[in-house]
């Protein structure tokens, strides 16, 4: 049975707010299982098969393999390893899965840069595999159908945060770093040589850290406002941002640009008490958000409240 997540509320007190007289739409977070990979405890992206149910895929931060990991959501087993051929893990920092033209992919995001040096960046289209070829003893192997090495337009940026919307065929990242985070675009499709992904948009109301936060070496409390995961629900319905204090929800009007609904106040989901929360994403219905952490190997899961109302996008100090 799942339990509830709140005895972490005493050591992360600091990082609660107030919840603005909005019910959150979404009930939790509760412990759905320990995952068992990667075992360096530095899960950086996570996504939902959209091929079989109560799959997650996942993967290593900067400088670990270029594999992904296929785990059961209920258990966390591993259910097998995908590696991409022809690919480095560079510093793989967001992974999102879709459906487009009949089929299921997964998109990796190499686009992490800490120092901001890096004169490009990449992503990688796979193939998501039949499950019934995955085992937890065998490691599968598939090079990318195609892979997009980009730039922006103005400058280079450190980038955690990736999502696809793809009734426009086209992918979102939202930059990390800067004191209101960016929200960038670029055509979901192959390309020859370099690609320019253009500025479309800001996230201005992230909750940021008080001055108490700041000056505590955590990253849930000194740069909680800082994005490490974007993700959209199938629908379109909806985004979700995942910052290390905070899971905020953003939703969308049917035909609203993705940057007119980032632009607004989010809605405030419970805190996940997560020392290092790094990744996060949909399940392919829209029903539940899972999220995870470097540092442990704990997987949350947000499910949604359909007892409570929809509620209009409120700021919470």
């Amino acid at each position: 049975m799942a339990k509830s997540t709140g005895a972490a509320a005493i050591l992360f007190g600091l990082t609660a707010c107030a919840s603005g007289g909005n019910p959150a739409p979404f009930a939790g977070p509760f412990d759905a299982s320990l995952m068992s990979e990667p075992r360096s405890r530095e899960a950086s992206g996570l996504a939902a098969s959209r091929r079989a149910p109560n799959l997650l895929w996942t993967h290593d931060d900067s400088g670990g393999p270029p594999v992904l990991y296929a785990l059961d959501a209920t258990t966390g087993a591993l259910r097998g390893r995908l590696r991409i051929d022809g690919t480095r893990n560079t510093d793989w920092e967001d992974l999102a899965a879709f459906e487009l033209d009949g089929r299921a992919w997964l998109l990796i995001a190499d686009v992490g840069d800490n120092l901001g040096r890096r004169s490009s960046v990449w992503l990688h289209v796979v193939p998501e595999p039949d499950p019934t070829t995955l085992a937890a003893g065998t490691e599968l192997t598939v090079r990318p159908a195609y892979s997009i090495q980009f730039t922006y337009e103005d400058l280079a940026r450190d980038c955690e945060a990736v999502a696809v919307d793809t009734a426009s065929r086209t992918i979102y990242l939202l930059t990390k770093r800067e004191p209101t985070p960016r929200l960038y675009a670029l055509p979901l499709q192959p390309a020859n040589g370099l690609v320019v992904a253009r500025r479309v948009g800001e996230v201005p109301h992230l909750p940021q850290p008080s001055t108490l936060q700041r000056a505590i070496a955590l990253p849930a409390q000194a740069f909680r406002g800082q994005p490490t995961a974007l993700d959209f629900a199938a629908d379109g319905s909806a985004a979700v941002v995942l910052t290390y204090g905070d899971l905020l929800l953003f939703p969308r009007a049917p035909g609203e640009a993705w940057a007119t609904a980032l632009a607004r106040p989010p809605l405030q989901l419970p805190a996940h008490y997560l020392p290092q929360a790094e990744a996060a994403c949909f399940s392919p219905e829209g029903q539940s958000i899972y999220v995870c952490s470097e540092r442990t190997m704990r997987l949350l899961r947000y499910q949604r409240d359909t007892a409570t109302p929809a509620a209009a996008p409120t700021t919470r100090d």
